[in-house]
């Protein structure tokens, strides 16, 4: 395998032949472009359909909703908004950072900017494990909606329960991941055109459904018998502080991937706003997509524990798996079924993205083994990163499959853990970097203090109720080991993790961890200038 710095890289000269040519502009274009990255790729509404395409609400609200509504029941609507407060205060901090510095590490690239590289580094790693680990819960869901689409097309049961067979299941879910990674691999421009029809296809059947199931409730031709009710909106009564952490964690969950767009920065068309607008799009329009749809689903199926209720056993792992064929019929149900494998396609894909580029600035700043720092000459991605990421995260699915028989559930309460430390840095981050801006303007007062220490604070409340509830057995799945839930272990237990691989690099490529190559700034400094990024066939 080649490996080559762009440095070396020599312009052509006119008798060159037209192959040699072309690789040197290939080269010269790279070594222009900082990273490494392509440059002037992605608009405002094509970075908000990425993220929508991570965030990937037909897949999330299958896999997630029923755990909400177990926990809280019919105030369900009420955790969507408690979840998405914290999430669209902390989206003003990516935007002020990424208005100054757009930068492909994120969360990880200003954390270590404002509160060093100790920090920094944490923030990466929960960025990137959090994403790895979601990867495999992401392909998991996409197997099993592959079987049930197959079966009920050709009107085959037992196809349709193969995703049942843990053996089948991990094999699928392995060979999702590595066509997706590869996928991820021809460049931004090939992902960014498949998402549009992947994206407007799931939002298009998500809405018929939701229709469908609220012209039946309001009909009276539902099984739940409820009556719609205004109270479902209020976090205020008939909640325990155990049930409204739970639900929290499972409402932050269902936002989780808006900042993808933030992650693209350095390809944007224009990235001092595209980025931030495209995540604030994102994020507004789940929420209302996912109103919209808690409330047709609790007022056609109840939240009862029996029959289709969203608290039975049946429906609370696989909502629109237990849903479709009530609400929409034979027709309908597969049309669902495919809505959902096609979300499940389509977060794949673009969620490969954040991950790879943040392991990308990691090596390019050394807090990584520089391999990471390479990317292709032809499509200008971090195709080892994003091999790296498919890997583990197939190894990550495969032992945990082993161990749990509800490894999904179990995978998302955690992943509630991971997402609220590192939207939480990166809000506590933007505070202090932006300090000497607080009292400038109005402006800045609310969206460069106010909103990103509100957003902050109120992640690190749900971070440290989450960690003491995933003590509890009972939290997930049920799942323990020596007393203590799984759920911590996936959590908390990784983020440990993270801190001890931390040190292993520190002392094999101490230089980052010195501030040498992202030294501590405030608002203003200038951005170090990384190296001459590699190239690498893979």
């Amino acid at each position: 395998m080649l490996v080559q710095n762009a440095s070396e890289a020599t312009m052509p000269s006119r008798d060159t032949n037209d192959a040699a040519g072309g690789a040197a502009s290939d080269s010269a274009h790279i070594a222009a472009s900082g990273k490494g990255l392509a440059t002037n790729k992605v608009g405002t509404f094509a970075g908000a359909i990425l993220s929508i395409a991570s965030i990937a609400p037909a897949y999330t609200t299958t896999a997630s909703m029923g755990l909400i509504v177990a926990a809280v029941g019919l105030k369900t609507p009420a955790l969507l908004i408690a979840g998405f407060i914290p999430m669209f205060l902390a989206a003003y901090a990516y935007r002020e950072f990424s208005a100054e510095t757009p930068d492909c590490g994120a969360s990880f690239t200003w954390s270590a900017r404002s509160l060093g590289p100790y920090v920094g580094w944490m923030a990466g790693w929960g960025s990137v494990i959090a994403v790895v680990i979601v990867l495999a819960n992401i392909a998991a869901v996409g197997a099993e909606f592959f079987y049930l689409f197959v079966g009920r097309l050709v009107h085959s049961e037992s196809i349709a329960t193969l995703g049942d067979s843990k053996l089948i299941n991990i094999v699928t879910t392995l060979a999702f991941l590595a066509a997706a990674g590869w996928a991820a691999s021809r460049g931004i421009s090939s992902s960014e055109r498949a998402q549009y029809v992947l994206v407007g296809f799931q939002l298009v059947v998500l809405l018929l459904f939701a229709g469908i199931a609220l012209a039946k409730a309001m009909t009276g031709d539902a099984p739940s018998g409820l009556s719609f009710d205004i109270d479902w909106f209020n976090p205020c009564t008939g909640l325990t502080l155990g049930a409204f952490a739970i639900g929290l964690i499972g409402s932050v969950f269902m936002y989780w991937g808006w900042d993808t767009a933030l992650t693209l920065g350095e390809e944007c068309k224009d990235p001092k706003r595209t980025p931030g607008r495209a995540g604030l799009l994102s994020i507004l329009t789940v929420l209302c997509t996912y109103l919209l749809l808690a409330v047709a689903l609790m007022w056609f199926a109840g939240v009862g524990d029996t029959g289709i209720g969203l608290s039975s056993p049946d429906t609370t792992n696989n909502v629109f798996g237990a849903l479709a064929r009530p609400v929409m019929g034979g027709a309908g149900e597969l049309l669902l079924f495919l809505a959902v494998l096609v979300s499940a396609i389509a977060s794949l894909q673009a969620t490969f993205l954040p991950a790879a580029r943040a392991m990308l600035a990691m090596g390019t700043f050394k807090a990584l083994p520089e391999r990471f720092a390479t990317v292709h000459p032809t499509y200008q991605v971090p195709r080892f990163s994003t091999a790296v990421a498919a890997v583990v995260a197939g190894a990550f699915y495969t032992i945990t499959a082993l161990l749990s028989e509800h490894v999904l559930l179990d995978t998302i309460a955690a992943l509630g853990i991971m997402i609220c430390w590192y939207y939480g840095i990166t809000a506590f981050a933007a505070v202090w970097y932006f300090r000497e801006h607080w009292f400038s303007s109005a402006r800045d007062f609310v969206f460069k203090l106010l909103f990103p220490l509100l957003g902050g604070a109120m992640l690190l409340v749900v971070f440290v109720i989450s960690v003491r509830e995933s003590l509890k057995p009972e939290v997930g799945s049920g799942a323990s080991i020596f007393g203590i839930g799984l759920v911590f272990y996936l959590g908390f237990g990784i983020l440990a993790l993270g801190a001890v691989l931390m040190l292993v690099q520190r002392w094999r490529q101490p230089e980052y961890f010195r501030g040498r190559t992202l030294p501590k700034a405030i608002s203003g400094d200038p951005m170090p200038v990384p190296e001459a990024p590699h190239l690498s066939s893979l």
